[in-house]
């Protein structure tokens, strides 16, 4: 075998990818072996391990892995992606900045033993800046925690405006290639459907990171719930689709 082919066990190795995401990749066409062996293996030479790398540097800015197909076949309008998420990661980036500057006052005012006295260097409404608030916010707190809640609220409140918008506009977006994946009949575990279920994970992820348990559990709010039950139907959605597919994705990526 010539030196410039790697097998599958090798490129996971490698990339960091595992042999059953690539093996996936090849399944739904987005990354295909250079060469297949008589007893099945695969491998992989040069120009797929730098395709491998455009996949994964796109994963990292957010794109689901039906636009990635897009982008790679020249279907999408690479730059305009990029710029869409761009805006993402200056978002996150924002946010990371006005949480480091929050706990750096919070150092400040309790080196000095004066943070939570009310004569002390740093007001108590200073320590909760950016949390907005909003009527669901006890609701919240009671089913996951006043941690959770507080960190999403930063999170939320540090977007911005421009950053707000853009994250409602992908909820839309989500929930319009959800509803159009159920439109057309397929199944929770097909290839498309559990890229859109991918890309909601990443859109939850904005303000919280759930596990394999938490985001099923979500899910299963949206079936209980009656205003997140006529919030998916009225997006053409049905809450028990996205539930049973969230169920495959936590199972198989979480």
């Amino acid at each position: 075998m010539p030196e410039t082919d790697w097998s599958i066990s090798e490129v996971a190795k490698i990339s960091r990818v595992s042999s059953r995401t690539l093996r996936h990749y090849d399944q739904i066409g987005l990354l295909k072996p250079a060469w297949t062996a008589h007893n099945g293996y695969r491998y992989y030479q040069q120009a797929e391990l730098i395709r491998l790398q455009r996949i994964l540097l796109l994963r990292e800015l957010g794109l689901g892995l039906e636009t990635i197909a897009e982008v790679l076949r020249g279907q999408t309008d690479e730059l305009q992606a990029l710029r869409t998420h761009h805006r993402w990661l200056l978002a996150e980036r924002d946010r990371m900045s006005q949480l480091a500057e929050t706990v750096q006052s919070t150092m400040a005012s309790l080196s000095e033993g004066k943070a939570y006295s009310k004569g002390g260097t740093m007001k108590a409404e200073e320590i909760f800046s950016g949390f907005d608030k909003n009527p669901y916010e006890a609701e919240a707190i009671e089913r996951w925690g006043e941690d959770a809640v507080q960190k999403a609220n930063a999170s939320w409140s540090a977007l911005g405006q421009e950053g707000r918008q853009a994250m409602m506009a992908e909820a839309d977006a989500i929930n319009q290639e959800l509803a159009a994946c159920q439109e057309l009949g397929l199944t929770a575990d097909d290839a498309r459907v559990q890229a859109a279920v991918e890309r909601h994970y990443r859109w939850i992820a904005l303000g919280w990171t759930p596990d394999a348990a938490s985001y099923p559990g979500l899910a299963q709010l949206y079936v209980d719930d009656e205003r997140f039950r006529k919030f998916y139907e009225k997006a053409g959605v049905s809450p028990e689709y996205l539930l049973e597919a969230i169920r495959i994705y936590a199972a198989e990526k979480l």
